[in-house]
């Protein structure tokens, strides 16, 4: 099976320049738990939901002048649409993440592949539980 045949198609980004509240506000709206971060065109990391409470909330920081760039993951993991969903799992549990950004063969952003598309659609419960337990493990 490949990644494009699991995977939740479409990306929502966010500038590193905006603000927490900016970036919560778009999560809730868009029911995204995850979002890659650009500068000037280019992926320079992620923000979760969890960054923003871990990192900032629970810091005291406040999310109007907070900016997405102070708490951000600066690493964008990712494979391509046409990879095999092992090799997508494989380095889901290598990297001990939760989702990775799913890139056409141009390397645009076309989605993203989390543990709960895995658990929901992928139909191969010895992967999926392999995957859940290797990421729980590391996280």
């Amino acid at each position: 099976m490949k990644v494009k045949e699991l995977m939740s198609a479409g990306v929502e980004m966010i500038n590193s320049d905006a603000s927490l509240a900016e970036a919560a506000e778009l999560m809730r709206s868009r029911d995204k738990g995850v979002l890659p971060v650009c500068e000037a065109d280019e992926i320079v990391g992620v923000i979760t939901d969890r960054d923003i409470v871990i990192r900032a909330i629970a810091k005291g920081k406040d999310p109007s002048k907070t900016f997405v760039g102070e708490i951000m993951t600066p690493e964008a993991y990712y494979c391509f649409e046409e990879d095999d969903i092992t090799d997508a799992a494989r380095q889901m549990e290598d990297q001990a993440i939760r989702r990775l950004l799913v890139f056409n063969t141009d390397y645009e952003p076309v989605g993203m592949i989390s543990l709960a598309d895995f658990a929901v659609k992928s139909h191969d419960e010895h992967l999926t539980h392999e995957v859940l337990e290797c990421v729980c493990e590391g996280a």
